[in-house]
């Protein structure tokens, strides 16, 4: 029998993460892996593919250019799934390359096949050949991911009723879609499939979406895809989804109204990939939805060697965090010292346009009874949105009164996930609206919004502070 210091199951971000922080301490360190390639959801289902298809229908639409050639203009006239799939392989084939050579580097051990617990030290491992294996660890961490969460009533039949895992094997490029879900998942490929013309509509049970982003943000995000034609459809519930006899789907709301399209994709949230581990023969027991409950600060489960992070764990969900939380949880299993994980860190959502985030939202700064301002910058009122064509985008601060100091900045257009650093830099620096309005931009550039922005918020936080005097006086 084999035995570890670390033990984790799942190749994704969280997991590659923590194998590579604890063999570079110096631990014998195994990944085990159920897929046929190394990289988990990230790489084969969720973010890497999600954000090609995303950069490959940009691409292929000329989307990026329509401000100044026209909505009608095209890079490639006909565009095919075959298009869309090809950039697709390229771009998963040098992923696993890359963390197949980061494994070997690092003298990571990895196994492909299907690992569930005998004891709180112990796994048994199904290789792909049927091989069976016992190996034994210290600690063991869970970096499983999840998977789509499909409910009985929805009839999947992997072609025309979907999930998003589905999505990515399409055959052809749908003229119109019924996307259930407005969440993260399914606003994304929402829209990305709008760029590629096919006419799309959301549903979604709440009266609005994404309510952890800023609400002015997400009204104007809202309004961009109205404005180009997508059906937005809150408070409404998706009671039965059917193929009718014309090949078509056909989606009858609780309300009573009846929608058709080519293609129906269920994005209403995922699920843990815990079934198949045996959690009970160690005691842990997810949620309803598959999930893990950790300690938010080490990644411990309820059974101390055992740890878990990534998406097993629910919010954020996200790569970026995830591999955060893995390495963490890696230093603390193997008995190194360990940072906290950041208070602040940006969230983006790769829909068309972008969405990023960081720190407070004007609700929640309001909920907390702060005395703040707001700072505006659209894109269009910088140069470099000039030369981009840009009409939409926004860049939104949200600064103390009291301390002057940055509490939140909020970004939707083109850029958003790579400009959101600057605010998120400020932030966790603990920067003051001084910092925007003193320091230089590079010009013409996006980032030029942050001095817009900072001197919005300055101009007016300039005037309450004079009128506060005045009444103290």
């Amino acid at each position: 029998m084999m035995n570890y210091d670390l033990i984790v199951i799942g190749s994704g971000p969280a997991g590659r993460r923590a194998a590579i922080q604890a063999a570079k301490l110096g631990k014998k360190v195994l990944v085990v892996e159920k897929g046929t390639r190394v990289g988990g959801v990230s790489v084969h289902t969720g973010t890497i593919p999600s954000k090609t298809l995303r950069e490959t229908a940009l691409n292929l639409t000329g989307w990026r250019e329509r401000g100044f050639y026209g909505r009608s203009y095209r890079v490639k006239q006909e565009i095919s799934a075959e298009d869309l799939r090809r950039r697709l392989l390229i771009t998963l084939d040098h992923e696993v390359e890359v963390l197949e050579h980061q494994f070997a580097r690092n003298r990571v051990h990895h196994l492909r096949g299907r690992a569930e617990f005998v004891d709180r030290n112990t796994l048994s491992i199904e290789k792909n050949d049927g091989e069976v294996l016992r190996v034994t660890a210290t600690s063991i961490l869970l970096a499983i991911g999840t998977r789509p969460y499909r409910p009985e009533n929805i009839p999947f039949d992997g072609e025309k009723i979907i999930d998003s895992d589905e999505l990515l094997e399409i055959q052809e490029i749908p003229r119109s879609m019924i996307v259930i879900g407005a969440g993260v998942i399914g606003i994304e490929y929402a829209t990305i499939y709008s760029t590629l013309d096919t006419v799309v509509t959301v549903i979604e049970p709440r009266a609005s979406m994404l309510d952890f982003i800023d609400k002015e943000i997400v009204e104007d995000f809202s309004y961009q895809l109205r404005d180009r034609n997508m059906k937005l459809l809150f408070g409404e519930t998706a009671e039965k989804v059917e193929r009718e006899p014309n090949g078509k789907c056909k989606v009858t709301l609780a309300s009573g109204r009846s929608l058709h399209a080519d293609m129906v994709l269920y994005a209403a949230g995922r699920s843990g990939a815990t079934a198949q581990l045996n959690l009970e023969a160690v005691g842990l027991k997810p949620d309803s939805r598959g999930r893990i409950k950790v300690n938010p600060e080490t990644f411990q489960t309820d059974v101390p060697n055992i740890y878990a992070a990534g998406d097993i764990v629910g919010f954020p969900s996200l790569a970026s965090t995830s591999m955060e939380q893995g390495r963490i949880a890696a230093r603390h299993a193997v008995g190194a010292p360990a940072s906290d994980p950041p208070q602040f860190f940006p969230y983006g959502i790769y829909a068309v346009p972008e969405i990023s985030t960081c720190g407070l939202t004007e609700e929640e700064v309001k909920a907390r009874h702060i005395p703040y301002e707001c700072g505006i910058a659209r894109f269009r009122e910088t140069s470099r949105g000039h030369i981009m064509g840009l009409d939409n985008g926004m860049l939104k601060m949200i600064f103390s009164l009291k301390t002057r100091r940055l509490l939140g900045v909020h970004i939707v257009g083109e850029g958003a996930t790579e400009l959101i650093h600057i605010g998120q830099a400020v932030l966790n620096l603990k920067g003051t609206v001084d910092y925007f309005v003193e320091n230089t931009f590079n010009y013409p550039t996006l980032a030029e919004a942050y001095k817009i922005s900072g001197l919005d918020a300055w101009n007016r936080m300039g005037e309450l502070h004079e009128q506060i005097v005045e009444a103290a006086q």
